[in-house]
């Protein structure tokens, strides 16, 4: 069975925080999450895992390098951003002094 990437995605989290609109948003480990399923990209079933949904905030809006929403966002979940589209030469750091 061949995998598809998903590309719209909301959010599920460990945490939740109202910003000063009144709006509940994620925090804590995110994860993504396809609106009408149980389960998260990364097969997580919601049933079962203390997760909460947040069909409003997209999955986009909590990367914490370009998101919006990505206040108290503490660790994005790496194989449902791999689902999503996540590149693996993306890399979370950068060599500061190479070898010659």
């Amino acid at each position: 069975m061949a995998r598809r990437t998903v590309r719209t995605a909301s959010v599920a989290a460990t945490g939740r925080w109202t910003d000063p609109d009144g709006i509940r948003m994620p925090a804590g480990t995110v994860h993504a999450w396809v609106p009408g399923t149980n389960q998260t990209v990364c097969g997580l079933a919601l049933s079962r895992e203390p997760l909460e949904r947040f069909p409003h905030v997209g999955w986009a809006d909590v990367q914490p390098a370009t998101g919006r929403d990505a206040d108290r966002v503490e660790v994005v979940c790496r194989r449902c951003a791999a689902g999503t589209g996540a590149r693996r030469d993306d890399r979370p750091w950068r060599r500061v002094d190479p070898r010659p």
